[in-house]
This record gives C-alpha cells, structure tokens and sequence, in this order.
C-alpha cells in the first residue's frame, strides 16, 4: 500500500502533535523515552476520530523525510525522535559530537542569533544538522534561510554535552554566541 502524500502529510502532523506536544489530548501517557504502545496510539487515534492502520503507520515512519518517528527493536513501541515540547526524558547519552555542525534558521532570525546564541526556548534541545544541505532545508521552512557553522569541537571541548536522535538530528542545550560563524 503507498499513501499519496497529502495522507502522508497529515498522518505525520497528527502523529507530531501528539507525540511531541500533545499526547494527553489522544489519553496517551509518553513512557520513559518518550515511548508509547502502537496499538495504544492507533486504538487513541481511532477513538478520536483519526484512524491510522498499522500499514500507513509503518509507511510514515519509513517515508517521512526527517525521520521523526522510530520504533522500538521490537516494533511494539513508537516515539518521536525529538523536538519535543512536553517533559519527556529521551534517555540519549551524550556523544562525541563532530568538529562542525550546522543550523538552518530563517534570515530574520540571523542578527539575534549572532548577539545571544542559539536557544532551545520552549523545546528541549538545539537542533543541529550534520550538514549544509540538510541546515538549508530546514532553516528555508519559514523563509529565506541562513546557515550557521558551528564550531561543535570547541564546545565539547568547554564543557557541552552533544546527543544525537534516533534520526540523525544533532542536539544540545545551547550554543553561545562564541561558537557560530554565519556562512
């Protein structure tokens, strides 16, 4: 079965609000690494008016191009891989970052980011990407985009702990100011 990519999109919105953001609307309960039962989430969806099959739930994991959501070894569990805005502890280990990461964000944002430093403000981390190409895309989500390097060796080695999700998404808690170089 292939979805076209309007249900797609709409199966993956739904699932990242909440996973994400609001799972007590569905009656859901996010576990220690922020994991819930599949047949909890789709038995929740159907209840509320938003049936997902098992099939379409394993097409969006596999064809969301940001790979936002895992399943467990067992693929008994889901979780959101990050961007969480709700307390959920991950249970990621910090990780050797390498020497540079890079952030994608708007070109309004730029001169800000250059005077504080990137925040993680209402989410729980900084999101980092391992490349330009994938900082470009993401910072181009609302406008033009601007990319920053950022000098990710020199932060480990002040002191900042690195983590990396189950999609690839770098993340931390902050980056100051000191450590970014706009491209």
């Amino acid at each position: 079965m292939v979805m076209d990519n309007a249900r797609l999109v709409r199966v993956s919105k739904y699932l990242s609000k909440h996973l994400r953001h609001q799972p007590e609307r569905l009656g859901l309960r996010l576990g220690p690494g922020g994991w819930v039962k599949v047949g909890e989430l789709l038995a929740a969806c159907r209840a509320n008016n938003f049936p997902i099959s098992r099939a379409e739930l394993n097409e969006v994991i596999e064809r969301n191009d940001k790979r936002r959501f895992a399943l467990d070894e067992t693929g008994s569990r889901i979780r959101a891989s990050q961007g969480h805005s709700i307390k959920v502890d991950l249970q990621l280990r910090p990780v050797e970052p390498p020497p540079v990461l890079y952030h994608g964000t708007n070109e309004s944002s730029a001169a800000s980011i250059m005077s504080s430093g990137l925040s993680k403000m209402a989410r729980h981390h900084v999101h980092l990407s391992p490349d330009v190409e994938t900082a470009l895309r993401v910072g181009s989500r609302r406008g033009r985009p601007v990319v920053f390097r950022v000098d990710a060796a020199a932060m480990a080695e002040a002191g900042h702990q690195f983590f990396v999700s189950d999609n690839g998404v770098w993340l931390v808690d902050e980056v100051p100011p000191e450590f970014l170089e706009l491209l």
